[in-house]
């Protein structure tokens, strides 16, 4: 596999592997790649999480009784 970086980045690789923390430029890829994949795990994690909150608010409203009739809603918005 041949990757193709800007300037940029390159640098950026070049630099973790002088300072000792990587030996070459494929750990240096590696790890971000390992990187990546756990920050859209966590990112995914924090939006599911948002969600149920969002769905367990709205079933504590309907249990209140707090609840609209969902055509009559959008025949009104649609009347906009």
């Amino acid at each position: 596999m041949h990757v193709s970086l800007t300037d940029q980045l390159e640098k950026m690789v070049k630099a973790k592997v002088a300072s000792g923390m990587y030996n070459n430029s494929s750990e240096v890829i590696r790890e971000s790649l390992r990187f990546m994949e756990t920050h859209e795990a966590w990112i995914y994690q924090i939006k599911l999480d948002k969600l149920r909150s969002e769905v367990n608010k709205g079933i504590k409203h309907l249990d209140r009784g707090e609840s609209v009739d969902g055509r009559a809603f959008f025949e009104e918005l649609n009347k906009e």
